[in-house]
């Protein structure tokens, strides 16, 4: 049996190391030996099992197996399963701490195989100078030095580090979405900085690009929800630490970037069984799900919802989770389509444009009555007619205004029918790290027993946000979208 161990320290954030490295498919972007590499089976690169087939520059070819990836410890294992070079039951593994005294990381990569006779010291250099000395050293020069096109999480004299953002300088259209340079500074006090692996798209950020919402004043960065890798934490952070994986849905803006410094009380840590693009595409939709179903209305057993946009972000889980409470779920779409993803979501019955109008379709479907509860993220083309669907006494839940803004309302006419009307905001049921607590235990428990599930989200380039909120605009998503950091997306 044969061991090699190398170590060195890298003078870069642990997080930034981590990222590079957690990609099991990723080596063939920085390390020198490696030619080509592949997923086998539709894997996903960081997951237990997945198997990768690579060849090296030299010709051989090579197929290695993830055996355990922890965010928590920062180490990884893999074995090699094939190979055209004489190794045999070949198992590394390759750990990170973060040094204490400055800004580096130390790693170790070790591993153990079999050799045949009178080869053990030819392979024992060629493993510890080909392939982790080297390693070490091109992941060295990657985040020391990221390429001018990607600039992504680098280290810096001074105190702070630069990255690349999607800014505007002033309202208006998706065009208005343009790169920016940033500096992420040291956390202060209550703060944490994050290196940001995936961010999530929403029709909030719409707004704030147009002005609609004032959260954000140009010159700015939109965004409320992001993905990433803990790089410090200032002076009274308990609850996060170097290296951790972590999520928000939260002001203040500023999620389109690769690299940021906020507020740490509402970022979360995620559970090792989510991965990143999952909780980019899932979190802020899931909330807000969360507090609409159990908090804005409490679904009840035997009530009647009507759901707009069911095949959307929100709206599919809307459905999944309104049919799981016990309620006859009605989604109101305007294509087949559409109407296709809402029925697989759990809509019983799924309303679109036809002679009659959506109050007469939900009154034929309710015997007259109507609904008790309406989720309406339409607005102004919409409003009246939710209005007229409403049972006596029932719920109108006004959360969107994708076609406008209601406008104004006499609302001595909602009490023909005693109408409760909401107009819920997302920061007043997310503003306090024990709402949060709450709510995401509840949807990440919703997640594990199957009660709703994060689809695939559509992915862009970050730099290709404005392409993203064309899509939104235009109605031409399903499901959620999110944004990749350049350097990241493949």
């Amino acid at each position: 049996m044969v061991t090699v161990h190398r170590s060195t320290v890298i003078q870069a954030p642990l997080a930034a190391v981590w990222a590079i490295l957690r990609d099991f498919n990723g080596h063939d972007r920085w390390h020198p030996a490696v030619a080509c590499s592949d997923l086998e089976a539709g894997r996903k690169t960081d997951q237990i099992g997945a198997v990768r087939n690579f060849k090296l520059e030299s010709g051989e070819g090579l197929r290695e197996q993830l055996l355990s990836l922890s965010d928590k410890d920062h180490s990884l294992r893999y074995a090699i399963v094939e190979s055209d070079v004489p190794l045999q039951n070949y198992i590394a593994e390759i750990k990170l701490k973060p040094v204490t005294d400055g800004n580096g990381t130390f790693c170790t990569w070790t591993s153990r195989f079999d050799a045949p006779k009178g080869r053990a010291d030819e392979l024992a250099a060629l493993v510890a100078d080909g392939v982790y000395v080297a390693g070490f050293e091109a992941i060295r020069k990657r985040v020391t030095s990221a390429p001018p096109s990607a600039p992504s999480v680098r280290s810096q004299v001074g105190p702070g580090m630069d990255g690349m953002a999607m800014g505007i300088k002033r309202y208006g259209g998706p065009d208005e979405l343009q790169p920016v340079e940033i500096k992420a500074p040291v956390p202060g006090p209550g703060e944490v900085r994050l290196a940001q692996t995936a961010i999530g798209v929403n029709y909030i950020d719409v707004y704030c690009r147009t002005g609609y919402f004032k959260l954000l004043s140009p010159p700015g960065v939109p965004g409320m929800e992001a993905v990433g890798t803990v790089i410090d934490v200032g002076p009274g952070v308990r609850h996060l630490s170097v290296g951790q994986r972590v999520g928000y849905a939260c002001p203040p803006v500023g999620a389109y970037a690769t690299i940021r410094t906020m507020p740490a009380a509402l970022v979360i840590p995620l559970p090792d069984r989510i991965d990143d693009a999952t909780a980019a595409a899932g979190l802020l939709k899931g909330m807000s799900a969360e507090f609409l179903l159990h908090r804005v209305h409490p679904v009840q057993k035997g009530e009647t919802v009507l759901i707009f946009a069911p095949a959307g972000g929100v709206g599919r889980l809307l459905c999944q989770w309104a049919a799981y409470l016990g309620a006859t779920v009605i989604g109101a779409t305007s294509t087949e389509e559409k109407a296709r993803l809402a029925r697989a979501s759990g809509a019983h019955h799924v309303i679109l444009p036809g002679a009659d109008s959506l109050e007469d379709q939900v009154r034929a479907l309710t015997k007259g009555r109507g609904v008790d509860v309406i989720y309406d993220a339409v607005g102004r083309d919409s409003f009246a007619h939710s209005v007229e669907a409403l049972a006596p006494c029932g719920h109108l839940i006004s959360f969107g205004q994708a076609s406008g803004d209601i406008g104004t309302w006499d609302i001595g006419s909602l009490a023909a029918k005693s109408i409760t009307l909401s107009r819920p905001n997302f920061a007043h049921y997310t503003d306090t790290p024990e709402k949060v607590q709450a709510i995401t235990q509840r949807l990440f428990q919703a997640i594990d027993q199957r009660i709703v599930a994060i689809e695939p989200a559509r992915r862009y380039k970050l730099s290709d946000a404005a392409q993203a909120h064309r899509a939104l605009e235009g109605r031409q998503t399903t499901g959620a979208s999110i944004l990749i950091p350049d350097d990241l997306y493949r």
